[in-house]
C-alpha cells in the first residue's frame, strides 16, 4: 500500500479536512475523500476502465480533478491530465499520442476537445455522468499512474510515463523535506495538469496528513485574503505567478499562518526572491523539478540550514552529479550537464528509443541543464540546447535574464541567440516593462554588469513574453517572432 497513490487516503485523520475549495469555502474530510474516490473508482470500472488503461482529463482546476486522479490510480489506470486551453490541433496530437480509453470533459464545454476526440475515436464523458459501478482490480506500485509530456521547447513533446512508486517517492521526499504535517495547509495556485501542482501542492500535502486549498477560478489578487481566511501555511508557484501575486499585494501584511513559500518550474532571480521574502514574511525556497523526475530533484532547505539565492538547493531524494560532453563525471565546482538518479525517475520515454539512448545511461538521467555543484548546492546556468555560442564563447541566457530582471523597470525578460555570419550567434533579448525605460538604458545596465561579449546587441520591448502554462519561457517562439 505504501507505494501507491491510494495510500494518501489513509494518511490523515478521517474527520480532518483534506481538500478546501476556496470558491465557496467547502471542505472535504479524509473520510469523505476516501468514500468519493472509492465511488469514482467503481464508476470508472463500470465505464470500462481497466488496470493498464489510460484516461485523459481536460477539466478546470478544482477538487474534482484530485478525486478523479486518485480514483484512476486506485483502479490501476494511468491519468493523462491535459490543459483545457489547448486548441483542436493540440488535443488531436495529445489524444493520438496517448490513445486513452476515455476523455473526461466538463459537460457541454470544450468543443475543440470533443471534435478532436470524435476524430480520434475516443469516447468522451462528463465526470458526473459516470454511473454504473462495478468491482475493479487494485493498482500496484509498478503500474503507470501518470502519462505526461515534456514541454517540447526544443523538440517534439516526448511521452513520460510515471509509475505509482515514482510519484510516491517524490511525494514522500517533498513532505519530509518541508516537514509537512497535519497542521499544514497548502495553497495550490498551480494548474493541476502539471506535476508541480499535483505532486508538490496536493499529493505532498495529503502525505503529511494536512489540507490542500484548491481554487476553481484562482486569480493572483485572491491569494492574500484567501491565504488569511483559510490559514495557508505554505504556497508553491513558478516565479511568474509569484511576481503576479506580489504585484497584487493588498497591503494588509503577510498571512500570519505562512511558514514558507516555494518556487519551482523556472529560475527565480535573487531580486524576486528578496522581494517575495519581504512580502510573504517567510523564507522563500527555490526548488528544481522535472516531469521525468516526478517533479522535485533538489531544493533549498528550511531554516536554520542556509538557503542560497541563485541556487536550486541540495539533492532531495536523488543523487545529483555533473558530467562533461563525454559523459565523464567532473569534480565539484566544475561546470557541466546535470545528471540525476533516484526512485522518482521515470523508467524511460515511451516508444522513443533514440531519446532514451540519449537521455539515460548507467541509471542516470541527463537533464539537459547546465550547472555547477558547490558545497552540495546546485546552481543552474541554462539549458544545454539553449546556450548561446558567440564567437566561440558559451553564454547562459539565464545569466543575462537575471541581470535584466534586476533593472527596476523590467518585469519579465528572455534572452536568446540570433544567427550571425561573423560570430555564429549574437545575444538577443526581450523584456516587458513596469515603468519607462528604453533599449539603450537597458543595454547600458547590462554593460555595467556583464562581460562585453555577453551584453545583448538588441533588447526588444514586448507587451508579454510567451510562457508555457507552468511559467517556462518559450525562447524559440520569441526568437522566431523577432527575426
Amino acid at each position: 500500500m505504501r507505494d501507491v497513490l491510494a495510500s494518501l487516503l489513509a494518511t490523515g485523520d478521517a474527520a480532518a479536512p483534506a481538500l478546501v475549495t476556496t470558491d465557496d469555502g467547502s471542505r472535504m474530510t479524509y473520510g469523505q475523500l476516501g468514500s468519493r474516490v472509492e465511488q469514482l473508482a467503481r464508476q470508472l470500472a463500470g465505464a470500462g476502465v481497466e488496470r493498464g488503461d489510460r484516461v485523459a482529463l481536460a477539466l478546470p482546476n478544482g477538487p474534482e480533478i484530485v478525486e478523479l486522479l486518485l480514483a484512476i490510480a486506485t483502479v490501476g489506470a494511468a491519468a493523462a491530465p491535459l490543459n483545457p486551453a489547448y486548441t483542436h490541433d493540440e488535443f488531436a496530437f495529445y489524444l493520438g499520442d496517448i490513445a486513452p480509453r476515455l476523455l473526461l470533459l466538463p459537460d457541454g464545454r470544450l468543443p475543440a476537445a470533443r471534435e478532436a476526440a470524435t476524430a480520434a475515436g475516443v469516447a468522451t464523458v462528463a465526470p458526473e455522468a459516470l454511473g454504473t459501478e462495478r468491482a475493479y482490480e487494485d493498482g500496484a506500485p509498478d503500474d503507470v499512474v501518470l502519462v505526461l509530456h515534456t514541454s517540447g521547447t526544443t523538440s517534439r513533446p516526448k511521452q513520460v510515463p510515471l509509475l505509482q512508486r515514482n510519484v510516491m517517492a517524490s511525494v514522500r521526499t517533498i513532505q519530509a523535506h518541508y516537514a509537512l504535517g497535519p497542521g499544514d495547509v497548502s495553497f495550490c495556485v498551480m494548474p493541476l495538469f502539471h506535476v508541480h501542482g499535483l505532486v508538490a501542492s496536493i499529493f505532498s500535502a495529503l502525505q503529511g496528513g494536512g489540507a490542500a486549498m484548491v481554487s476553481r477560478r484562482f486569480t493572483p489578487n485572491q491569494f492574500w485574503p484567501l491565504a488569511r481566511a483559510h490559514g495557508a501555511t505554505w504556497v508553491s508557484a513558478g516565479p511568474t505567478l509569484h511576481h503576479m501575486i506580489l504585484e497584487r499585494d493588498d497591503g494588509m501584511g503577510p498571512p500570519p499562518s505562512l511558514r514558507f513559500a516555494r518556487s519551482c518550474s523556472s529560475a527565480l532571480s535573487p531580486d524576486l526572491m528578496q522581494r517575495a521574502e519581504a512580502a510573504y514574511g517567510v523564507p522563500v525556497l527555490e526548488a528544481y523539478g522535472m516531469t521525468e523526475a516526478s517533479h522535485q530533484m533538489a531544493s533549498n532547505p528550511l531554516p536554520p540550514a542556509p538557503r542560497r539565492p541563485g541556487s536550486v538547493g541540495v539533492a532531495t531524494g536523488t543523487e545529483i552529479a555533473i558530467i562533461d560532453r563525454s559523459r565523464a563525471f567532473v569534480p565539484a565546482g566544475s561546470e557541466g550537464e546535470v545528471v540525476v538518479r533516484g526512485p522518482s525517475i521515470t523508467p524511460g520515454y515511451l516508444d522513443n528509443p533514440a531519446a532514451n539512448a540519449d537521455s539515460f545511461f548507467d541509471g542516470w538521467f541527463r537533464t539537459g541543464d547546465i550547472g555547477v555543484l558547490e558545497d552540495g548546492y546546485l546552481r543552474l546556468q541554462g539549458r544545454l540546447k539553449e546556450m548561446i555560442l558567440r564567437g566561440g564563447e558559451n553564454i547562459s541566457p539565464l545569466e543575462i535574464e537575471q541581470v535584466l530582471l534586476a533593472h527596476p523597470a523590467v518585469s519579465d525578460a528572455v534572452c536568446f541567440g540570433v544567427a550571425d555570419e561573423k560570430y555564429g550567434e549574437l545575444v538577443g533579448a526581450a523584456v516587458t516593462l513596469s515603468q519607462d525605460a528604453d533599449e539603450q538604458q537597458l543595454i547600458a545596465h547590462c554593460r555595467e554588469r556583464l562581460a562585453a561579449f555577453k551584453v545583448p546587441d538588441r533588447v526588444h520591448v514586448l507587451d508579454a513574453i510567451p510562457r508555457t502554462p507552468t511559467g517556462k519561457v518559450q525562447r524559440r517562439k520569441v526568437a522566431e517572432t523577432l527575426r
